[in-house]
């Protein structure tokens, strides 16, 4: 189902469906995220509050409709970060900001909603190659090849790897990890 997680009666539907169809959620994967790399000069008003609407609200929107369905159950958020909010190159300093609240909020969530047995973690990718990424043009050419030079295992990530890392985040064998923020770039430091 699509959903522009940015508009609350986007995330009302989305998440009535998926009560719907699997009863109760336990796990949230908040995984919609846009991205424009400009110098400063370059950042409108419109870029600026698309990054943030979908970045950062649509976290928050998302988060609060999961956790009416947690309903005191306990469970899992996942929060998908960039390594851009730990070591942001030049060119991003919206998207970036965008993740670093993201990240923020990850921890802070973690103590608030940490007694009602709900761990909240963000999960910081690195460069992937994607759907989006071809489609933004990042994820071949020039920028590829920066990413790669500054990445230790000399690749770009790949969907199943990250898809591993929420994978692991989510499990109850792994219940003693919250308010992290655990980078997933293949030791990248941009």
């Amino acid at each position: 189902m699509q959903a522009d997680v940015s508009k609350q009666a986007d995330v009302d539907r989305l998440f009535e469906a998926a009560k719907k169809t699997f009863g109760t959620i336990d796990i949230l994967v908040n995984n919609a995220g846009v991205y424009e790399f400009a110098p400063i000069e370059q950042i409108t008003e419109e870029s600026y509050r698309r990054m943030f609407d979908l970045n950062v609200l649509g976290t928050v929107l998302s988060t609060q409709a999961a956790l009416q369905s947690m309903n005191g159950s306990g469970g899992s958020m996942i929060n998908v970060s960039s390594v851009v909010s730990l070591t942001p190159p030049p060119a991003t300093a919206i998207y970036s900001a965008t993740k670093g609240a993201v990240d923020v909020i990850t921890r802070t969530l973690a103590q608030e909603l940490g007694p009602r047995n709900i761990r909240v973690n963000s999960l910081s990718p690195g460069l992937v190659e994607t759907e989006g990424t071809r489609a933004a043009g990042t994820s071949d050419g020039e920028f590829k090849q920066i990413a790669i030079s500054r990445t230790p295992l000399g690749r770009v990530g790949e969907v199943d790897d990250i898809a591993k890392v929420a994978v692991f985040l989510a499990s109850d064998d792994f219940g003693r990890i919250t308010g992290e923020v655990l980078p997933v770039g293949g030791g990248a430091r941009l």
